[in-house]
């Protein structure tokens, strides 16, 4: 059967989005109005490089078997939906319309997937003993969380580079690493089902008889989506420098040893939650991957725009081992360094 999928957020969500469209499945992309008007009237396109292939090829939304739409946070209704998908960095649902739209998707009781770096305060608290309350501060509005009932959330890793290029226009996305979404099952028969057919119905899909990168994978542990914090406090939140920012190549290869210990770190911490030791990447696959990342990460190139906020994952991590008796003097420089510069940027602009 195909599913209709909301999804917040029309940039990176249009990955995911592209992904259900080619399994056959309906999907409509919550984002401004400017952008809603242009993929109403054009679609979307996303790139992606086949394996054996040099170049990437271009999937046309309007080519795929689902079908696309898109909308206002404001005329979005979560009600009619199968599953709501949260891709917007965690910031911005605290706009708002943004938020009035959250507080209709906790009232509709809809199944909820995010693939947000950040995990939202709802699924932090299926965690067993890991104390919620005290990770609020990472968070830029913990509040918009409290309506969600921590059973109807589930967390997928971002784990698929993407990004729109500058040049083209906002119905575009390149994908740069195109890595698998890893989700945790919400462990309910019925929502389960549509995680496991969904990923069932992507895996399935061929073009010219080849198979297509970014796959979704359902796991039954809850920390498989955190395999992610290590390369995001060795790599991306390292882009952050007192003097600029920097590529993630050279946030991770520019003191190896250094960048060694701070992902072994969170990856303990990580088990010490209750991961198993297997389900994290080792630190060596992390480092090869990142000698191709020559970019800064998203999260330092805000800093340096003037953002005044970003994705706090970095003091989430901070926050996680402080609860269960872990630090790190690395961790911790991080988040003093990423304060410090929001803080700079809130004087800005005022």
């Amino acid at each position: 059967m195909a599913y209709k999928i909301l999804i917040l957020g029309a940039s990176y969500g249009s990955l995911l989005g592209t992904k259900l469209l080619a399994a056959g499945h309906d999907v409509t992309l919550v984002c401004r109005d400017q952008t809603a008007a242009l993929i109403n009237d054009k679609g979307t396109e996303v790139r992606i490089k086949l394996r054996d292939e040099d170049e990437h090829r271009s999937f046309f939304s309007g080519e795929l078997a689902g079908r696309l739409d898109a909308t206002t946070p404001e005329a979005a209704q979560p009600q009619d939906y199968d599953m709501v998908c949260l891709a917007m960095q965690e910031p911005q649902y605290s706009h708002p319309t943004l938020r009035e739209l959250l507080g209709r998707v906790a009232a509709a009781r809809v199944p909820c997937m995010s693939i947000m770096n950040m995990p939202p305060l709802p699924y932090l608290r299926r965690i067993p003993g890991l104390d919620g309350d005290g990770l609020e501060a990472a968070f830029q509005n913990s509040e918009i969380w409290v309506p969600f009932d921590t059973a109807l959330m589930t967390l997928c890793s971002p784990d698929p580079q993407a990004f729109r290029p500058p040049e083209e226009p906002a119905n575009v996305l390149h994908v740069g690493l195109p890595t698998n979404f890893k989700v945790t099952r919400f462990h309910d028969a019925a929502h389960d089902a549509i995680l496991d057919t969904l990923e069932r119905d992507i895996d399935a899909y061929r073009i010219d008889g080849k198979d297509v990168p970014v796959k979704l994978r359902v796991f039954d542990s809850l920390f498989v989506p955190f395999a992610k914090w290590s390369m995001l406090a060795t790599g991306n939140y390292r882009c952050i420098t007192p003097d600029g920012p920097r590529a993630i190549r050279d946030a991770v290869h520019g003191d190896p040893a250094k960048s060694e210990e701070i992902y072994n770190y969170v990856r303990d911490l990580v088990v010490k939650l209750g991961a198993d030791p297997q389900d994290m990447v080792p630190f060596e696959k992390y480092a090869k991957a990142a000698e191709n990342l020559l970019k800064p990460s998203s999260a330092a190139r805000a800093v340096y725009s003037g953002a005044t906020a970003i994705e706090r994952v970095d003091k989430l991590i901070m926050l996680t081992g402080r609860a269960i008796g872990m630090q790190h003097p690395e961790i911790d420089a991080t988040v003093a360094l990423v304060d410090a510069k929001l803080a700079e940027n809130v004087r800005a602009a005022n």
